[in-house]
């Protein structure tokens, strides 16, 4: 069966409402967690074939999320499904006003390669609860994990409800030329832009999740072993090869060079070597090639070393970096960590102004003012004060980006709503009806009309 005729079917299915019960989407996705859960072992070993990965990092960073978003669901959505009751006002009484969260229909989600299990099914968990059909495009980048969830959910599920579509950038821009009722995209801004102006061809909305050069401040006044660990690890967590890693550190003058070398010291006892289990290899030679042409030999103060064969690269530091070096142009997506300095606080917000607005921002400080200059100035999706990348481990905050770094958000209810359209419905009484609004009009009708509205 084409790509077509399953959107057609799928259509057919969501217009015989089957999709917009509670039970019904409840069934699902019990049965996704344990398609997944039965099968764990499968996801294991496709993507360390993929990344070298081990059950630890993906089952922290990909499968307990997937878990998570699908428990969450289970836990409120007949609440987020139930009308909501809203104030009536005087020139629609008697009255009741209510928002349904109306389903959009056909949706098509296309995942994104670097944690190929999450931002991929995570969203397609969304798209379930919300009551709609949906298609989903794994990236074939991470070509092992998009195999194995096509395999898995293809064999579960009926394609007029859910379909895998597998392939690369041929299968992608065929499915964009088609009319969905929503799209949803995890990848680059540049990628972005195409699945933005398909969209548009169709009137179709979309949420995009981008990237950007995420930034991460550490004051005079933070607790910096804490700031070094913590940026440690949220930087070469997954090799590097997280969206909202911290892309370079903007330090200030007075605590650069203690803080280089915590990171240094943090980094060394980490032992990050291309056969340990806490570390990744690089998801392929092109991406390899271009992150060995980003490490200046002139400012590497750690690391610079890698193996093409491995597809290894080990966490490389390099300092003093300014803003007109090649690394700074674009968003790094790999191990390496350019370290600026500033000379005071507001110099170093406006630095950040001056440039695209990012997916997250990260800030290391004890002091309030600084904490509020720092969330009041600048724009970026969402963040921390004194962590990195944990923000996106609680369901309760909205997760996307702005600007150039994404549209919309998802995650718990806002992935939701993501989903769903909000309908206004205001259901009037057929009784006490008034004749100011009707003609014919006069003086006297005008004047109670303002006194009402």
């Amino acid at each position: 069966m084409s790509i077509q005729q399953i959107l057609e079917s799928q259509r057919q299915f969501f217009n015989h409402q089957k999709t917009k019960s509670l039970d019904f989407r409840l069934s699902q996705l019990r049965k996704l967690k344990q398609v997944i859960s039965n099968n764990e072992n499968l996801f294991y070993e496709a993507i360390a074939k993929d990344f070298g990965k081990s059950k630890f990092d993906t089952y922290t960073t990909e499968l307990a999320i997937i878990y998570n978003e699908i428990d969450f669901y289970f836990r409120n959505l007949k609440k987020l499904m139930k009308p909501k009751s809203v104030r009536t006002n005087l020139a629609n009484l008697p009255g009741s006003s209510k928002i349904y969260q109306e389903a959009l229909g056909c949706s098509l989600v296309i995942g994104a390669w670097n944690y190929p299990f999450q931002l991929s099914i995570c969203p397609m968990i969304s798209a379930i609860a919300a009551g709609n059909t949906c298609i989903l495009k794994p990236s074939e980048v991470a070509e092992h994990s998009m195999n194995i969830m096509a395999e898995l959910f293809n064999k579960n599920f009926d394609s007029s409800f859910l379909h895998i579509e597998t392939g690369g950038i041929d299968e992608t821009t065929e499915l964009l030329k088609l009319r969905f009722d929503k799209i949803f995209f995890t990848g680059s801004p540049r990628v972005g832009k195409i699945v933005y102006e398909a969209a548009a061809k169709h009137l179709t909305p979309v949420t995009l999740e981008l990237g950007g050069k995420s930034p991460a401040i550490v004051t005079e006044h933070a607790n910096l072993k804490i700031a070094a660990k913590r940026v440690t690890w949220g930087k070469f967590l997954n090799g590097g090869q997280t969206c909202v890693a911290p892309d370079y550190v903007l330090v200030d003058k007075k605590v650069a060079a203690d803080f280089v070398e915590l990171l240094k010291n943090q980094i060394k006892f980490n032992n990050y070597q291309a056969e340990s289990l806490h570390y990744t290899k690089i998801i392929n030679k092109k991406n390899f090639n271009r992150l060995t042409e980003l490490i200046d030999e002139t400012k590497t103060i750690l690391g610079g070393k890698y193996n093409e064969e491995k597809l290894f690269i080990a966490p490389t530091l390099l300092f003093p970096v300014n803003w007109n070096d090649k690394i700074m142009e674009d968003e790094i997506f790999g191990p390496i960590l350019p370290i600026l300095v500033y000379e005071n606080f507001d110099e170093a917000l406006h630095q950040i102004q001056n440039h695209e607005k990012p997916l997250s921002a990260y800030l290391f400080t004890n002091k309030d003012s600084e904490i509020k200059k720092f969330i009041n100035q600048i724009s970026f999706g969402g963040g921390c004060i004194n962590d990195v990348v944990m923000h996106l481990a609680n369901d309760n905050l909205a997760f996307g980006g702005v600007g150039n770094s994404g549209i919309g958000n998802y995650h718990g209810k806002f992935g939701f709503e993501a989903f769903t359209h909000q309908k206004s419905i205001l259901k009037r009484a057929t009784w006490g009806e008034a004749n100011i609004k009707y003609p014919p009009y006069s003086d006297e009708k005008l004047n109670w009309i303002k006194k009402l509205i």
